[in-house]
């Protein structure tokens, strides 16, 4: 056992987790090295091995942990099915009278895949493929185009099903259907936040799209396109809020329509089958690993008692509530140069977490935890965009190899400008988020 005071400690067990990942060491083994050492200066190799006898199965023989694979298989069934085409086409066509039209068109359909994908990643990713092309050959500029096609891949993580918020409902022990019933209304101010920064930007900034668009007549066949998705949307979450199961087998109903859905369009054959489940399980695999590394730097933090005693110092310093998770939500925005959204959750809400359930919000404790949810979502979603890292950003940058990265940095400032003022509604007016868990779950 050590002799170095907790506060050395915990500086020791952080400091050790960003030297390893920044020599490019895998995130999961960053945090499970860090807490290792962290555990063994504390109690000693025994109580370490001990714990890693039998954390593992703990963990993961949660049932709630189920749903996260199930929901990754159903938005690899979408991204592999061709079902980004025929949305992207459906929203395009619903926008193009309006300026900016089809870069708000990209927004529609990066919610609308949102909606059966849960990953920010994937939505930036497959949405860009289709609309990429499309936006440069309308004479929309690499800046506006990639900055768009960033932003809405944010969506994918905000609109459920959203796999951050299932992680966060699982470690505040949070119903997830209310979770999910809370980022709804989130979800939609995000999409229109975005529409009405395209609609300013192409005023305020010309140039970067075109003057006039040929409007584009809504079809059946366009419309059409839309409908499996409409229905697998309906069939999720109206089963679930329904009362006709659980977000679990939610997931397995979702994921097993949005095959079928698939299979009508023809577009899935036995390659891409087989390529859905292994994408399935290596996202499924990493965020599992992440889950164990993440749980012993957390163990280890706790055997500090740092955590503990911030919770005090923070309860004597008078802030109002709002102060404090404001500091937080400006921690997360710093957190997020060097951290993906999923490690900055599962590393990061055990320490908040019982600090923001200690102050009087004047509201009852599950608000207080589901409303606290949505703010640290919305968040980590900032940090896909912002630069110097914006994973989001790299990933559409990479597939636009013509705009320089920083034309793509400044492609997402309006974006940005939007996710701060809609940060700010939400946490100066908390009901916003929590009216309709009232409304649709009992």
């Amino acid at each position: 056992m050590t002799e170095l005071n907790p506060l050395a400690l915990t500086g020791l067990i952080f400091g050790l987790m960003l030297l390893l990942m920044a020599i490019r060491t895998p995130i999961a083994i960053s945090m499970f090295v860090a807490g290792c050492v962290g555990y063994v200066l504390q109690a000693g190799w025994q109580p370490l091995a001990f714990f890693l006898n039998t954390q593992a199965f703990a963990r993961f023989a949660s049932y709630d942990l189920s749903v996260i694979p199930l929901f990754i298989l159903m938005g690899n069934f979408a991204t592999q099915g061709g079902i980004s085409k025929a949305l992207f086409e459906f929203a395009a066509a619903a926008m193009s009278r309006f300026r900016g039209g089809l870069a708000m068109g990209a927004v529609l359909a990066s919610a609308g895949f949102g909606a059966i994908c849960g990953s920010s990643v994937a939505t930036a990713a497959t949405i860009t493929s289709v609309a990429l092309p499309e936006m440069k050959r309308h004479g929309y500029s690499g800046r506006l185009a990639t900055g768009t096609l960033a932003a809405g891949g944010t969506l994918g993580i905000l609109i459920p099903p959203s796999v951050p918020l299932v992680i966060y409902a699982i470690l505040a022990e949070q119903n997830i259907a209310k979770m999910f019933a809370a980022a709804m209304v989130p979800g939609l101010i995000a999409v229109i936040g975005y529409m009405l920064a395209i609609a300013i930007y192409v005023r305020l900034v010309p140039g970067h799209a075109p003057e006039h668009e040929e409007p584009t007549r809504l079809t059946l066949r366009s419309l059409g396109g839309v409908v499996p998705i409409a229905i697998v949307f309906l069939l999720v979450f109206g089963g679930i809020y329904g009362g006709f199961f659980t977000p679990t087998e939610g997931a397995a109903v979702g994921a097993a329509s949005t095959f079928l859905a698939a299979l009508l369009k023809g577009e899935m054959t036995w390659p891409k089958f087989k390529r859905c489940f292994y994408a399935t399980a290596e996202a499924s695999a990493m965020i599992f690993m992440i889950f164990l590394g993440a749980d012993l730097m957390n163990s280890a933090l706790a055997l500090t008692q740092v955590p503990a005693q911030l919770a005090g110092v923070v309860a004597t310093w008078g802030l109002g509530p709002v102060a404090v998770v404001s500091a937080i939500l400006l921690f997360y925005v710093v957190l997020g140069a060097v951290m993906d959204e999923l490690s900055m959750i599962l590393l990061t809400i055990p320490i908040f977490f019982p600090i923001v359930m200690g102050l009087d919000f004047g509201m009852p404790r599950e608000s207080v935890a589901i409303w606290f949810g949505i703010m640290v979502l919305m968040t980590v979603g900032f940090g896909l965009l912002a630069p110097p890292v914006g994973l989001n950003v790299y990933i559409v940058n990479g597939l636009a190899k013509d705009t320089p990265i920083w034309e793509s940095y400044l492609g997402v400032m309006p974006f940005l400008a939007s996710d701060v003022l809609r940060t700010l509604l939400l946490l100066f007016f908390p009901p916003i988020s929590l009216w309709l868990v009232g409304v649709i779950v009992r």
